[in-house]
């Protein structure tokens, strides 16, 4: 009986320990200008369908570059997203707007440029 009980417990532990280290879909994105150089404080919005990119309306995150020109989103859906990187006068328009599909449970990385 003692066996079986702390066969069960070990294996409750067990379960916690791995529900609590999965990675939810997450996205770290680097910010650079026309000469290859990152931009902090670069504001950052992800959109998930095209209509709401061109409007520029209900995105699905927002963030700030940090000082090395990184921002991350967590608790993403594991989708292409549309983003508008806009820091002073300078936007990424013209190329770069979508992800590639982000991959579920995994960081994803990806760079867009502002010029």
């Amino acid at each position: 009986m003692k066996t079986a009980l702390r066969f069960t417990l070990a294996s409750s532990v067990l379960l916690l320990m791995f529900g609590f280290q999965i990675i939810k879909t997450q996205l770290s994105l680097t910010v650079r200008n026309e000469l290859g150089n990152t931009e902090s404080g670069v504001t950052v919005q992800l959109y998930e369908t095209e209509e709401d990119y061109n409007a520029e309306k209900n995105p699905a995150a927002e963030g700030v570059t940090d000082e090395k020109g990184i921002v991350k989103f967590k608790e993403l859906k594991a989708i292409a997203y549309y983003v508008l990187a806009r820091k002073d006068d300078k936007d990424n328009s013209g190329g770069g707007e979508q992800t590639g599909k982000l991959e579920a449970n995994r960081i994803n990385k990806s760079t867009v440029v502002i010029q």
